[in-house]
């Protein structure tokens, strides 16, 4: 691993795979090896994998894989949430390309940034859309934009939550490496880890949904349909929103997408949910579905996509599985229960 200027050059074992394929595979995720002697380097090489593209390093490639420290975007529409800064810290907001995707680490301010539908096909629906990345980094080009267009462009008012992170080192090598232990962490096997939901991104996801809620008339929004979306750590913060919000705060639906399955004790005003995964997802699969289990015992409706393959960090999905689907059943899902059309 080399720094040179804002750039780190990642290279990895002996393995003939290109780069292009390593992506692909990172993208679909690793599978954990069945046999004991193999795990500890599997694990090791996925969780390392995900760190680049999705977002993950690829070890096992010769190739390099760059990671490169750029300008924060332009983002004009950002609306900030005024709920603080984070406790004790003292790294400014950076971004990073990781392979192609920026993500950003350090977010100590928390905003939110509508996209809206065109005039004339709003529905009056509205999605909450939180990125994930471990509470470390948000995936903002693989989680967040794609989606909420998508979202806007099927009629579908979409919000992207900046939510708070917690704090990694200034040096991208640093970061990579708190990354690193971070998802193999995850990735052990047995049981899912009790992985401690970050209470300001949770703040923050209950701020945007009154934000929205208050803001309504003006984004053409029914107060009673704002939900919220969210992957990985942004399903996590998704749930932890449930579990804080009141019957008045509660978002109307919610959508964990590859989190954790561990069941959580089901509020008496839980809303329906969807949630979808991946069978050879590296981090949360083959680990129960008590998520699911807890909403079917509470008499809550759940729906659950469970895919083949797509691996961890899909995004919009995984390019040849099936997973690529999950948002046309997830805007599918929506009108079935009703979301997408003005109620009496």
């Amino acid at each position: 691993m080399l720094l040179k200027d804002k750039t780190i050059l990642v290279t990895g074992g002996s393995s003939g795979i290109g780069a292009a394929a390593a992506i692909g595979a990172a993208r679909q995720g690793a599978d954990v090896a069945i046999n004991a002697a193999g795990r500890r380097r599997r694990v090791r090489e996925a969780a390392m994998r995900y760190v680049v593209l999705a977002a993950a390093l690829a070890l096992a490639t010769p190739a390099a894989a760059q990671i490169t420290v750029i300008p924060a975007p332009a983002q004009p529409a950002a609306i900030p949430l005024d709920t603080g800064d984070v406790a004790g810290a003292r790294e400014a907001e950076g971004w990073l390309d990781l392979a192609g995707q920026r993500v950003v680490r350090n977010v100590r301010s928390a905003t939110l940034t509508p996209f809206l539908p065109p005039p004339g096909k709003a529905t009056g629906a509205a999605v909450i859309v939180a990125p994930g990345g471990g509470f470390a980094m948000l995936s903002m080009d693989n989680e967040g934009w794609p989606v909420a267009r998508w979202l806007a462009d099927h009629g579908i008012a979409a919000f992207v939550l900046k939510y708070r992170l917690r704090q990694t080192p200034a040096d991208p090598k640093g970061f990579l490496r708190d990354m690193g232990a971070v998802f193999a962490t995850a990735m052990r096997p047995g049981p899912d880890l009790a992985v401690e939901t970050s209470r300001d991104a949770v703040a923050d996801g209950l701020a945007a949904l009154a934000l929205v809620r208050r803001r309504a008339g003006e984004w053409h929004v029914d107060p009673a349909r704002v939900g919220m979306l969210g992957f990985s750590a942004g399903a996590m913060t998704t749930l932890g929103v449930v579990e804080a919000a009141t019957p008045e705060t509660m978002p109307a639906f919610a959508a964990p997408i590859y989190g954790p399955m561990r069941t959580i004790t089901v509020p008496a005003a839980a809303p329906p949910m969807f949630a979808a995964m991946a069978s050879d997802d590296p981090l949360f699969a083959r680990k129960g579905f008590g998520l699911i289990e807890a909403w079917q015992a509470a008499r809550k409706p759940v729906e659950f996509h469970l895919y083949q393959k797509g691996g961890h960090g899909y995004g919009m999905g995984a390019k040849g599985t099936t997973s690529t689907g999950w948002i046309a059943s997830f805007h599918d899902w929506l009108a079935m229960n009703g979301f997408l059309k003005a109620r009496p």
